[in-house]
């Protein structure tokens, strides 16, 4: 199923894009440079992940907690 019609797929992929965004922005500051155009949303992405680094963090703890449970212990 495609990542668009699963809110849960979604959110993991909005949150691995925030973070991939972040390190390669700590790693590389040059790549993320532009701040307008197509690499601008990149940009933006590593930005919120700089700045809202806490929240990311506890999202990313919980989708990590949510992925590894077992699958007879999720609700039908």
């Amino acid at each position: 199923m495609s990542a668009l019609f699963n809110f849960h797929s979604f959110l993991t992929v909005v949150l691995l894009g925030i973070c991939a965004c972040t390190y390669l922005k700590m790693q590389f500051p040059a790549i993320l440079e532009q701040r307008t155009g197509f690499r601008g949303f990149f940009w933006k992405a590593a930005r919120i992940g700089e700045r809202l680094s806490p929240w990311v963090a506890f999202g990313c703890f919980s989708m990590v907690t949510t992925v590894s449970r077992p699958s007879w212990l999720t609700p039908y």
